[in-house]
C-alpha cells in the first residue's frame, strides 16, 4: 500500500479533495431530487417537476433558499457550542470519504495513484470513529440549544448510538477475520476471488462462479449492518431522535437557515457514507458486477467509479424504500431490535466464522435455522393467555392508557354487547 498512498504530489492531493467535494455536494442534491421523485412515485404522486428538466433544479432552490434564509438562535442557548454542532456534523460527513475507495490504481498526468484521497491499515475504524464524531453534533445541538424537545432528541441520538454502533462495529468483524486487514482497498480487492464452496467436513470444493463478495459469504454479516446502518443514520422507520410526532423536530428544533442546512446536508452524505461502507465491505466496492467481471474492457479501473456510484445508489434507494413503507418503530421496540436481536446474533455469528471460516455458506444456513427454531419457541412461550369474556377491560386501571388485548373489549363495547342501557349523562338528565 505505502508504495502507492503517501507518495501523491501536493498538487494531486488537492484535485482529489476538492473533486471529492464536488462530488458529494452534487449527489447530495440529486439524491434530495431523487428521494422526493421516488417517494413520490411510491405515493402516486408526481414529485417535484416544474422548476428545471425533471424537476432537477427543485433540491438546488431550496438549498439557495436554506442559505439566504432568517438564521437566528434562540435566547439562553449555549453560543459556542450551538454554532460548533452542525460544523462538527458536515465536517465528520466529508471527512470519512477520504478512504472511500472508488476505483482501482489509475494513472493521472503521469502518477500512478488510485481513485482515492488516501488509505490506512486501519481505515475501517477510521469510519467507524468519524462516524461517532458526526453522532456528538447532533448531541451537542441538543444540549446547547436550551429547549427540552431538542433535548430528548440528542438523548435519543446518544442511546441509539451507542446501541448501533456496537451492532455495526460486531457486523464488520467477520469481514477482517476473512480478510485479515482493515485496509478498504485491501478488502476490495480480496472479493475479487471467486466464491469456492466446500463441503462440511469433506474435501470436495465447488467453484460457484460468482464472485467472492462478502453481502453472500457473510449474509448475516451484510444484514445486520443493512439493518444498523439504518438506525445508525437516523432515518425511518428509526428516526427517533427527530420524530414530529413526538419532538416537533427533535435536536433540529431550534436551528435555522444555515445552520439547518448544515445537518440536512449531512444527513444526506451520511446516507450516502453508509451504503458506500456497505459497498466497500460486503458489496465489492468498485469491482463490476457478475458476470459483467467477465467482460475484460468493463474491468478497466476508470469504469470503477461507475459501478461504485451505481451500487451505492441501490443501497441508497433502499433508505428512501423503508421511509414510505414502513411506520415509525416505538422506541421500546428500536432498543429491544438492538441489545436483544443484533447484538447477540453478531457474537454468535462472529464465533462461527472464527471457528470456522472456510464454511460460512453452511454456517449462515445453520445460524437462520437456529433463529427460526428459537423465534416460533419463544412465540409459543409469549402466546397471551385466554381472556375471560365477562371481564370489563378498563384501559386507565395503571393510570396510563393501554389497548385491550385479543378478547377484552372497552366498556362502552360491553355494555352494546350486553344489551345493557348506558347511563344517562348530566346534560340528559337536564
Amino acid at each position: 500500500m505505502n508504495d502507492v498512498f503517501f507518495q501523491d504530489p501536493w498538487w494531486l492531493i488537492v484535485i482529489k479533495v476538492l473533486a471529492l467535494f464536488v462530488i458529494l455536494l452534487l449527489w447530495t442534491i440529486f439524491n434530495v431530487w431523487y428521494e422526493r421523485r421516488l417517494v413520490g412515485k411510491m405515493q402516486h404522486r408526481l414529485g417535484p417537476i416544474m422548476n428545471g428538466p425533471f424537476g432537477l433544479a427543485q433540491a438546488l432552490a431550496d438549498g439557495a433558499k436554506l442559505l439566504v434564509k432568517e438564521d437566528f438562535r434562540p435566547q439562553h442557548t449555549d453560543k459556542w457550542v450551538f454554532n460548533l454542532a452542525p460544523v462538527l456534523t458536515g465536517m465528520a460527513a466529508f471527512t470519512t470519504w477520504t478512504v472511500i475507495p472508488f476505483g482501482g490504481q489509475v494513472e493521472i498526468f503521469g502518477v500512478s495513484t488510485r481513485l482515492q484521497v488516501t488509505d490506512l491499515p486501519v481505515a475501517v475504524l477510521f469510519v467507524m470513529a468519524i462516524a461517532s464524531i458526526g453522532i456528538y453534533g447532533i448531541v451537542l445541538a441538543g444540549w446547547a440549544s436550551n429547549s427540552t424537545y431538542a433535548f430528548l432528541g440528542a438523548m435519543r441520538s446518544s442511546a441509539q448510538m451507542i446501541s448501533y454502533e456496537i451492532a455495526m462495529g460486531l457486523s464488520i468483524v467477520g469481514v477482517f477475520l476473512m480478510t485479515g486487514t482493515m485496509s478498504t482497498y485491501g478488502i476490495v480487492e480480496a472479493q475479487q476471488a471467486p466464491v469456492i464452496f466446500q463441503v462440511p467436513f469433506t474435501d470436495m470444493q465447488f467453484n460457484i462462479g460468482l464472485m467472492g463478495w462478502y453481502a453472500l459469504l457473510l449474509a448475516p454479516s451484510f444484514v445486520i449492518y443493512g439493518i444498523a446502518m439504518v438506525g445508525e443514520t437516523n432515518r425511518a422507520p428509526f428516526d427517533l431522535p427527530e420524530c414530529e410526532s413526538e419532538l416537533v423536530s427533535g435536536y433540529l428544533t431550534e436551528y435555522s437557515g444555515f445552520r439547518y442546512a448544515m445537518f440536512f446536508l449531512a444527513e444526506y452524505i451520511n446516507m450516502a457514507t453508509v451504503s458506500a461502507v456497505c459497498t466497500t465491505l460486503f458489496l465489492g466496492g468498485y469491482l463490476p458486477f457478475w458476470p459483467l467481471n467477465l467482460i475484460e474492457p468493463l474491468n478497466n479501473a476508470w469504469l470503477g467509479p461507475l459501478w461504485f456510484v451505481i451500487k451505492v445508489q441501490l443501497l441508497f434507494s433502499v433508505f428512501v424504500w423503508l421511509r414510505g413503507t414502513l411506520p415509525r418503530f416505538r422506541y421500546d421496540q428500536f432498543m429491544d431490535l438492538g441489545w436483544k436481536r443484533l447484538i447477540p446474533i453478531s457474537l454468535l455469528w462472529i464465533v462461527m466464522v472464527a471457528v470456522a471460516p472456510m464454511y460460512t455458506v453452511a454456517l449462515a444456513i445453520v445460524l437462520v435455522a437456529i433463529l427460526i427454531v428459537f423465534a416460533s419457541r419463544r412465540k409459543q412461550q409469549e402466546r397471551v393467555p385466554p381472556v375471560d369474556p365477562d371481564e370489563v377491560f378498563d384501559a386507565f386501571a395503571g393510570g396510563y392508557p393501554v389497548p385491550p388485548r385479543p378478547g377484552q373489549v372497552l366498556p362502552e363495547l360491553a355494555r352494546v354487547i350486553r344489551s345493557e342501557p348506558a347511563q344517562p349523562t348530566e346534560s340528559e338528565e337536564r
